[in-house]
């Protein structure tokens, strides 16, 4: 018996396959870890990657809070109750507020996509603004909890 094939048409589809370029590695940094870098030069507004999310319900990000995924994870969805770990090295990128590149969500499709904000010269270290806009100076979640912890024990 012979199974049939179906043809789509793909001219509309967007694909979301990882997009991970050769010109991406990891390496150890001194003082903050893993961090993603580049062996090429990244022009401003090139697509750095596209990274598939696996997609966690409220409850399950909950759980995680207390583990090292915590680390790792967005919060995902247009409430940002459910959580999200990027494949590739989506999941990577260290924090600056002075980013060389920003993360795009696509809650329907579930993806990231991350792209230069400016050119990203060969060794150089790519980050993003954790807080979704590159100009967005708020504290992140670290700086908040810090600033609790002071707040409580001074």
């Amino acid at each position: 018996m012979s199974k049939k094939t179906k043809n789509i048409d793909t001219t509309n589809i967007r694909a979301l396959t990882p997009f991970l370029p050769d010109n991406l590695f990891v390496a150890k940094t001194p003082d903050r870890g893993r961090a993603v870098f580049t062996s090429k030069l990244i022009p401003a507004g090139t697509v750095i990657e596209i990274a598939p999310m696996i997609v966690f319900n409220e409850k399950d990000r909950l759980l995680l809070n207390d583990t090292f995924l915590y680390e790792y994870y967005f919060e995902w969805g247009k409430s940002g109750r459910k959580g999200a770990l990027a494949l590739g090295f989506g999941s990577l990128y260290n924090h600056s507020y002075a980013p060389n590149a920003r993360y795009l969500p696509d809650f329907d499709l579930n993806i990231l996509e991350f792209v230069a904000v400016r050119d990203i010269q060969p060794g150089e270290e790519i980050c993003v603004n954790y807080n979704l806009d590159p100009d967005d100076q708020t504290p992140v979640w670290w700086e908040r909890d810090k600033i609790k912890k002071k707040k409580q024990h001074p």
